[in-house]
C-alpha cells in the first residue's frame, strides 16, 4: 500500500506493481489515496492504457481508495491478472 509521499515512495509502488505484471509475485498494489492526492497519477496511468503503453487488465488490478478497510478487503478478495509474459501469459488488447 503507498502512501501519499515522493519520489521513494513512487519508485517502491511502481517496482511493485512491475513485478506483479511479470509474474514475479502475485500481491495486490494499492495506493492509500488521501484526499486525492494519487488522483493525477491514476488518471497518468489510465492514459497509458489509453494510448497502448499498458494492458488494461493490469490497471484494472491497481487498487486505489482513501478508506483504508476497503483497501484491505479488496486484498481479501484479490485475484491476479494474467502475467505478461512466461507460460501462462495471454495477450489481452
Amino acid at each position: 500500500i503507498a502512501l501519499p509521499g515522493g519520489a521513494g515512495t513512487l519508485e517502491e509502488i511502481f517496482e511493485q506493481w512491475t513485478w506483479a505484471q511479470l509474474g514475479i509475485h502475485q500481491k495486490p498494489c494499492a495506493f492509500l489515496n488521501v484526499h486525492g492526492f494519487y488522483d493525477a497519477l491514476l488518471n497518468m496511468i489510465q492514459g497509458t492504457v489509453d494510448n497502448g503503453f499498458t494492458q488494461s487488465r493490469f490497471v484494472e488490478k491497481l487498487i486505489a481508495s482513501d478508506d483504508i478497510q476497503s483497501i484491505l478487503e479488496q486484498f481479501e478478495h484479490y485475484q491476479p491478472a494474467m502475467p505478461k509474459w512466461g507460460e501462462h501469459a495471454k495477450v489481452h488488447p
